[in-house]
């Protein structure tokens, strides 16, 4: 009788273990396993430079979505700006490219707008800046002088 008592006991402990690592998993990797709240707004650059899905969006600094699908349409990069529902974004809303500290992954930032008309879900932002290449830019300081 007892022995029974110990074995339900050390399977119980392995199933609760096993649901948390599967918490854990899910929490850690951003992973959505029933959907997503956040809505989509479409961005087009000419060139994105090593942004990479799931790259986190940001508005004076605060995170406020991620990256979704990235691909190329028209010979420019669409990309799918997956925004937080508690975040609002104007009409003339401004997306650039940056690149955190000097050698650091790449995000999107957003400038506010001024506007009274907001971007509804599936909308498109329509005024973009491209990513600066640092490489790029040493070249033509390099190359260039007269």
């Amino acid at each position: 009788m007892q022995k029974i008592t110990i074995e339900t006991g050390v399977g119980l402990f392995l199933v609760v273990g096993l649901l948390c690592l599967g918490y854990l998993s899910v929490k850690l990797g951003n992973i959505s396993l029933f959907g997503t709240e956040q809505y989509t707004v479409t961005a087009r650059f000419a060139n994105i430079s090593g942004l990479k899905e799931g790259a986190t969006i940001e508005i004076a600094g605060v995170s406020i979505g991620k990256v979704g699908k990235i691909h190329l349409e028209d010979y420019e990069a669409q990309v799918n700006l997956l925004i937080n529902p508690d975040v609002k974004l104007q009409e003339d809303a401004i997306a650039s490219i940056r690149t955190q500290g000097i050698i650091g992954d790449k995000y999107v930032k957003i400038k506010t707008g001024g506007a009274d008309e907001f971007i509804e879900d599936g909308g498109e932002l329509m005024e973009t800046e491209s990513a600066i290449e640092l490489e790029e830019l040493v070249s033509k300081y390099i190359f260039d002088k007269e």
